[in-house]
């Protein structure tokens, strides 16, 4: 089972990482490739390049044996079109093993609007995470995808290569990457928002206007 979740990560955070290893543990384990975008498509410029995010990640995440990082978006240069990230991936892992994709509540409401769309449960499975308070409008175009595609549970995304949809409510921590900058940005602290090495970063590099921390 290869699973990955893509993001910003402008910075990454406990809810990101808590998430993954719940992924993770529904799959009994499976490891899960945390996928930094290189320019999203759907949202303004981020606060950090792609290099300070990829650091951040890499921070978050050492030694952690369920989460990796994979940067080929990064790599790939552009704007980051899932479909073409997975496209890249079923090439590399052949037509029999399972694929699936991280996407919360919010983002797949919007799923009609991504570039390829219809070709993506072709590609992988989508594992929706409920968001606290959204709820999917069932007369949409993604809301009939995951009626016509839903799973019953996450054995039928092992034994199949793709075309699922999985809907999951974890337990979730309720933080955002954009609350962060705007805590940073006004001077507050993010202290245990964050890991402690990813804030050491944030402030060692001053991003999000982060004051820099004195060393002696």
């Amino acid at each position: 089972m290869h699973v990955i979740y893509g993001g910003t990560f402008d910075p990454v955070h406990h809810g990101h990482l808590r998430l993954a290893l719940e992924v993770s543990e529904c799959f009994e384990g499976a490891p899960v490739s945390l996928v930094p975008c290189h320019i999203p498509p759907h949202r303004g410029a981020t606060g950090a390049t792609a290099q300070q995010r990829l650091r951040m990640l890499q921070q978050a995440i050492a030694g952690d044996p369920y989460l990796r990082i994979d940067d080929r978006e990064l790599n790939r240069g552009g704007a980051s079109y899932t479909a073409d990230t997975l496209r890249q991936l079923r090439c590399e892992l052949g037509d029999d093993e399972p694929l699936a994709m991280v996407v919360g509540t919010d983002a797949f409401a919007a799923f009609d609007r991504w570039k390829e769309w219809e070709q993506i449960p072709e590609l992988a499975h989508i594992i929706v995470v409920q968001r606290p308070g959204m709820t999917l409008n069932p007369e949409t175009r993604p809301g009939r995808l995951l009626a016509e595609r839903r799973a019953g549970g996450t054995e039928a995304l092992r034994h199949c290569a793709s075309g699922y949809v999985l809907e999951l409510d974890p337990p979730r921590l309720d933080i955002s990457a954009t609350g962060i900058r705007e805590r940073l940005r006004m001077g507050r602290s993010a202290r245990y928002l964050v890991p402690e090495t990813v804030l050491a970063e944030i402030h060692d590099m001053g991003l999000y206007r982060a004051c820099p921390v004195t060393k002696n």
